[in-house]
């Protein structure tokens, strides 16, 4: 007898920001965040995951490649690669994005509203009617055999997460800058919080110095939406 696939993969979420929380420069434009350290700590994240998840946004605005870049944890040979996982639900994917060249197995998880043809090689999971269920994408994964789930943003993303409940595990390197501005994107984007109720609350696991910066490691807290 087959095992039984758990109901979903485990998700870490991970991200770096600015001392003021912005995760980039005004407009989205992108803010070179991570040290040499905090890099090759993202790289062994990727390599350690079944999969790397990121929004439409993300791709319009940085066009990642979303590999691990083994030149930066010193190998030149390269092994395994997570599946990546690009969020699109109206079919705004540009053909010339690098997560659609072929190169490596991709995903784009979509709404039944968008019927945008992708490339040969990558795969289309349609996960809700008007806009991607993140729950139901997270069954999807674990079927197709993706036990732990990098979830690198942004800020739309990282919202829908964390208010779903589903992250797990939250690493955030905070670099020694200070943006500013009214338009750089803050951690969490998504609805406006209008009270303490509607907070996603975390508990600290550890704090400790990366480089010039700080790495903070968070899990849920104990009823996930209790008041600070």
């Amino acid at each position: 007898m087959s095992p039984v696939a758990p109901p979903r993969p485990e998700v870490h979420a991970n991200c770096a920001i600015s001392l003021d929380g912005r995760l980039a420069y005004a407009g989205g434009r992108r803010a070179r965040l991570s040290g040499p350290e905090d890099l090759e700590r993202v790289q062994q994240l990727r390599l350690a995951s079944g999969a790397i998840l990121v929004g439409v946004n993300t791709v319009l605005l940085d066009d990642p490649s979303l590999r691990v870049h083994y030149e930066l944890l010193g190998r030149k040979d390269e092994g395994r690669h997570p599946v990546r996982v690009v969020l699109d639900s109206r079919g705004r994917l540009p053909p010339q994005a690098r997560v659609l060249d072929g190169s490596l197995p991709t995903i784009v998880a979509t709404s039944g509203a968008n019927t945008t043809a992708y490339p040969k090689g990558v795969e289309r999971i349609v996960c809700g009617t008007d806009r991607v269920e993140l729950p139901r994408l997270l069954r999807e994964l674990s079927d197709r055999g993706i036990r732990r789930l990098l979830v690198e943003g942004g800020a739309s993303v990282l919202s829908s997460f964390f208010r779903s409940g589903l992250v797990d595990r939250f690493t955030v390197y905070v670099a020694p800058v200070l943006i500013g501005g009214r338009t750089a994107p803050p951690l969490m984007g998504g609805p406006e919080t209008a009270g303490p109720e509607g907070a996603v609350a975390l508990t600290r696991v550890a704090v400790e110095p990366l480089g010039e910066g700080v790495l903070l490691t968070f899990a849920p807290a104990p009823g996930g939406h209790a008041p600070l």
